[in-house]
């Protein structure tokens, strides 16, 4: 097991480096100046943070200067919000976005596994035909759409009753995260419920379940005993790059619903070309998202002895 740690942490960090590496390149390829902007700098703080960043030097010595504080874990400072760090930008509004994330995990986890379970529970009949035909509408709308239509619904439904039953926009009551939180995780829940359903119609012709029906055991142990334990193995094993892309995958739902998440100012630093902002949040969602994908390895490699085997 730890050889099958060690091996996945290399790959990690491999993985990591190229991210960093890839978005260092990407962003020295945009055109403009990064620090030209609605707020120009005056020429001595452009000297400091030229010196700092060596962005008057070479594009090789940049990068090595880069990767050093990427490693000192130093994102550096935004050239557009005066006098803050982007260290302080991740930590002061992630945390909002992995509490909206979560909450679509749990949406998506538990939407998944019932409504999968479900479509295969009656297999070619009504509900399994209007189940099916929801999940490929989830799939296939985009959450840029389906936020638009959900707030427009909330409008609608606040003029209707003449009160506010759900809030529109913001963020600071579970009220404010319920709508956010399924509309990011609707596309997630959408995938799992079609791959329950499959895991769950190969797991009904096993042997195991002939065997247990055989020996008279009720429908509903053998269901819950046998087919939905079994089945929920692979739900579990994109569970862990799920919880990641759901959490970094915010961006447009928080800038509809106005929520002061991280995703939010990565959409704005995009918008007023704040290359350090840009680079810091990218790494860091990658790292995160990558030490998502270990965390499910090991736990699936610690269940699943199979797995360290190959």
């Amino acid at each position: 097991m730890w050889r099958y740690t060690l091996k996945r942490l290399i790959q990690g960090i491999i993985t990591i480096w190229f991210i960093a590496t890839a978005t260092f390149f990407a962003m020295h390829n945009v055109p403009g100046d990064p620090l030209i902007n609605d707020r120009s700098v005056t020429e001595d703080i452009r000297a400091n943070l030229e010196a700092k960043y060596g962005l008057n030097r070479p594009t090789h010595e940049q990068y090595l200067i880069y990767m050093g504080n990427i490693l000192r874990g130093d994102f550096g400072i935004s050239f557009t919000q005066k006098n803050r760090m982007v260290n302080d930008i991740i930590r002061e509004h992630f945390p909002v976005s992995a509490i909206l994330g979560i909450l679509a995990v749990v949406f998506a986890g538990l939407g998944g596994v019932l409504w999968g379970a479900l479509t295969a529970l009656y297999r070619n009949r009504l509900p399994d035909v209007i189940i099916m035909f929801l999940v490929i509408l989830g799939i296939s709308v985009p959450s840029f759409v389906v936020a638009a239509i959900a707030q427009l619904t909330l409008v609608n439904l606040n003029d209707l009753f003449g009160f506010s039953v759900l809030p529109v926009a913001g963020w600071g009551t579970l009220w404010h995260m319920l709508v956010p939180s399924m509309v990011l995780g609707l596309g997630t829940m959408a995938y799992l419920t079609r791959l329950m359903r499959s895991s769950m119609l190969e797991i009904v012709n096993s042997d195991f379940i002939r065997t247990a029906k055989a020996k008279g055991l009720p429908p509903t142990r053998i269901f819950t005993t046998h087919q939905l334990r079994n089945a929920i193995l692979p739900v579990i094993t994109v569970l862990g790059p799920s919880i990641a892309a759901i959490t970094t995958g915010g961006f447009v739902v928080e800038l509809v619903f106005a929520i002061p998440g991280l995703g939010r100012y990565f959409v704005q630093a995009v918008q007023q070309l704040d290359y350090t902002v840009i680079m810091g949040t990218t790494v860091f969602y990658g790292a995160f998202l990558v030490f998502m994908v270990i965390v499910v390895d090991l736990l699936y490699g610690w269940i699943d002895p199979r797995v360290r085997l190959e």
